[in-house]
């Protein structure tokens, strides 16, 4: 877990080892007493010296000593820490990655080409350095892993009314980001968000999955345009019947219904055949 280190302003620190220094030149210029005397502070001024270290915005600096975690430090400027220390730079901004076009099967069987973008930022730079070798890679493979996983948990495109389909985008980020945000914890990155950016059907499948769409497209708009003939002769045939503009036997009314179905759901414009006889010739 990350902890913070102990640390001190640069600037202090530096004016007092320019103190130290000046003193321990004076004490070895002022004779063989004082010379043993200088070269003790001398070596303190170095050791110390090793202790500065500069922090960037939404930077953190991993610190050990021989080995030992001792603390990060995330205060941005000149700063000074443990001397003969190790300081590891571990960036803290939001990063993205984008994984690589996955061809997997999904739910259903079918081969889908998918691919997504992570949103993601450490924040926890003990874990990011010494929990994984390289959390940037260990990002990239769980993130990979994570879309494989999510495709074949879920159809390209679902029949069902109340099912989840890859094409969902809100739910299936919710999904994705959630996951990741379990896989990456160990490593002490954040998820912010993730995404998916590319989504087909393998090109061995695209055009017949093309086909299917189209039909089922034409089906569902074949079906409401249905519903809706339907409805306009059951309103014509009460209106006539409410405001007793004609009397129709139900063989006539038969006939009004076939004739205003096929000129409600035709696909192309009907030509009207006018009756100059009687209701019956």
């Amino acid at each position: 877990m990350e902890r913070r280190a102990f640390r001190l302003n640069g600037f202090a620190v530096l004016l007092g080892l320019v103190v130290l220094a000046v003193v321990a030149a004076v004490a070895t210029l002022a004779g063989p007493v004082g010379a043993g005397a200088g070269i003790v502070l001398a070596v303190v001024v170095v050791v110390l010296a090793t202790g500065f270290t500069v922090i960037n915005p939404n930077e953190a600096r991993v610190v050990q000593f021989f080995g030992r975690y001792v603390g990060s430090v995330a205060d941005a400027g000149f700063q000074w820490v443990v001397p003969l220390t190790t300081k590891r730079r571990v960036t803290l901004r939001v990063r993205n990655f984008e994984t690589s076009k996955l061809k997997v099967n999904d739910a259903a069987g079918n081969p889908v080409e998918i691919a997504a973008v992570v949103v993601y930022k450490v924040v926890d730079s003990g874990k990011a350095t010494f929990a994984v070798d390289d959390y940037e890679e260990y990002v990239a493979i769980q993130s990979e892993a994570a879309v494989r996983h999510l495709a074949t948990t879920h159809p390209y495109d679902s029949d069902q009314a109340h099912g989840t389909s890859l094409r969902d985008g809100v739910e299936v980020a919710a999904e994705l980001t959630a996951e990741l945000r379990d896989r990456t914890d160990l490593a002490g990155v954040e998820v912010i968000e993730a995404r998916i950016t590319h989504l087909a059907y393998a090109p061995e499948i695209a055009q017949a999955m093309l086909v299917r769409q189209q039909a089922a497209q034409v089906v569902a708009a074949r079906t409401m345009i249905v519903e809706g003939a339907v409805g306009m002769v059951g309103l014509a045939l009460d209106r006539l019947g409410e405001q007793g503009v004609v009397e129709l036997d139900e063989e006539r009314k038969a006939n009004m219904v076939s004739n205003l179905l096929v000129v409600l759901c035709g696909d192309k414009a009907t030509q009207p055949v006018v009756n100059a006889g009687s209701l019956y010739s």
